[in-house]
């Protein structure tokens, strides 16, 4: 169980977000209160739950706060919801589909001897002030990290944050994960799940291994971005960081952030940004594909275990073991194709005796399909996507009309972003870093879309190509 240390770093969190917002610009304050209660508050169970509310952790204090303090200091200049109407239609049915949620699970779930309570009223407001708070990193950044300026303290927070997270990952490889069981009183995950290639894969405060090792790989594909990006003395530096981490991702032990690894650095290196776009649209939409193949039993799983078992044994038993879960977490789906069933478990199949949850959700697509159906998944995986497509239609317009300039700093974010919606495939790694990305990429593509629209048309005559006009706050890239 937390300690009382846990819960006073929960209970004093809102001090340091009003303290960066008093010393530092709105956007900086922002990334750095959500970066630093993502990576050093600790895990659930250690809550604060109050009746009739969603529970208060590290994912929701954090953005809370920057936004109560924003509003206290009058800083909201615009709307939170997205210009699109798209968009808005993605945050809203986010929002406010969990209300038609709890008005289809109006019956209990009965297992045997054990029985799960029907959703009533209090949970309607719960589970709708929950997405609320999930999705409030989203709509902050979106308007306040539209500009480059944004996005380049985005990228140096986020390597920071992992040069310094890699000397407590260093603790960890050497000493098996223990920080959080010193300071916090308590192991978040199964010890076992650490163990690796004859190691430890290192925890720190996030809930698993595999999420240090995929923020090592957000770390270190953000230095290798500003290295290409930077010029003179910076650039030096920015390569020793990225060297570094590159290295400490290795020393991670997980094959997936690696091989996310191998395909962000590349690109971020060697292809010009609207190449990176394109990619990253590419990896998105493949990522969609798996769990809506899933949904139509189209994915073939016996050639893909073969293969598997060609390889390595081991691993084709742990994929054998995600399709079963899988396969079964769906067929209970599909009884609430399209809300889903709600909280408390009721997603799952559980013990009629002991009450205990028998299967397990990893990715974060099954989850949301459970628990908010179709059209939860709809809203989520679509609100992450977006950003992407929209990013990609203001490059391929800027480029046709020579209206505007595309900041070079969108690369790797949408790179980024892609590899951590592919990995919610497998994983369930959406954190409140997804969502910073996420609204990071609306508000900028918003911003160019405005700018086209409202650019006035330029005089061309036979010898001279239109003249553009860069926005003011953007590193020009051609």
């Amino acid at each position: 169980m937390p300690n009382p240390l846990a819960f006073l770093a929960l209970a004093c969190f809102p001090l340091v977000v009003m303290a960066l917002f008093g010393k530092l610009p709105a956007d900086r304050a922002l990334i750095w209160s959500i970066l630093l209660g993502y990576l050093f508050l600790p895990e659930p169970p250690a809550v604060f739950d109050l009746p009739a509310a969603p529970p208060l952790t590290k994912h929701n204090i954090p953005a809370l706060f920057a936004f109560a303090t924003v509003l206290w200091r009058r800083k909201l200049s615009a709307s939170l919801l997205p210009q699109s109407m798209i968009g808005k239609a993605f945050v809203l049915t986010f929002v406010l589909s969990p209300i038609l949620t709890v008005l289809t699970n109006g019956e209990p779930v009965i297992w045997g001897e054990v029985g799960l309570p029907p959703l009533g009223v209090k949970d309607m407001i719960a589970l709708s002030v929950q997405q609320f708070l999930v999705l409030l990193p989203f709509l902050m950044a979106r308007q306040f990290l539209s500009s480059g300026g944004a996005q380049r303290e985005l990228l140096k927070a986020l390597m920071i944050g992992g040069l310094v997270y890699s000397a407590l990952m260093l603790i960890e490889i050497r000493m098996s994960p223990q920080l959080n069981m010193w300071i916090y009183g308590y192991y978040q995950h199964y010890f076992g799940q650490s163990v690796r290639f004859g190691g430890y894969r290192p925890v720190v405060f996030l809930y698993h291994g595999l999420w240090v090792a995929f923020y090592t790989f957000m770390a270190a594909t953000a230095a290798w971005g500003l290295w290409r990006l930077s010029p003179g003395e910076q650039k030096v530096k920015f390569l020793l960081a990225a060297l570094w981490l590159s290295m400490i991702l290795v020393m991670a032990k997980s094959m997936g952030a690696v091989i996310l690894f191998a395909v962000a650095a590349p690109a971020v290196i060697c292809l010009p940004v609207r190449w990176q776009i394109r990619l990253a649209i590419v990896i998105g939409v493949i990522a969609l594909i798996y769990p809506i193949l899933k949904g139509f039993a189209l994915v073939p799983e016996e050639t893909l275990l073969a293969r598997a078992a060609a390889i390595d044994p081991d691993r084709a038993a742990s994929l054998r073991f995600r399709f079963m879960n899988e396969n079964t977490l769906l067929d209970r789906a599909y009884l609430k194709p399209l809300f889903g069933w709600g909280s408390w478990g009721r997603n799952h199949i559980l013990d009629p005796i002991t009450g205990f949850i028998l299967t397990v959700t990893d990715g974060r697509w099954i989850i949301t399909i459970g628990v908010y159906g179709w059209v939860g998944f709809a809203a989520e995986f679509g609100l992450i996507l977006l950003p992407l497509v929209m990013i990609a239609q203001e490059v391929r317009l800027a480029r046709r009309l020579d209206v505007a300039q595309v900041s070079p700093l969108v690369g790797p974010l949408a790179l980024l972003l892609a590899l951590n919606l592919a990995d919610m495939v497998p994983n369930a790694t959406l954190t409140p870093l997804t969502w910073l990305l996420c609204g990071a990429l609306l508000g900028y593509a918003e911003q160019l879309r405005t700018a086209r629209l409202t650019s006035p048309p330029q005089p061309v005559d036979d010898t001279q190509k239109p003249v553009s006009k860069p926005l003011k706050w953007e590193p020009v890239i051609r």
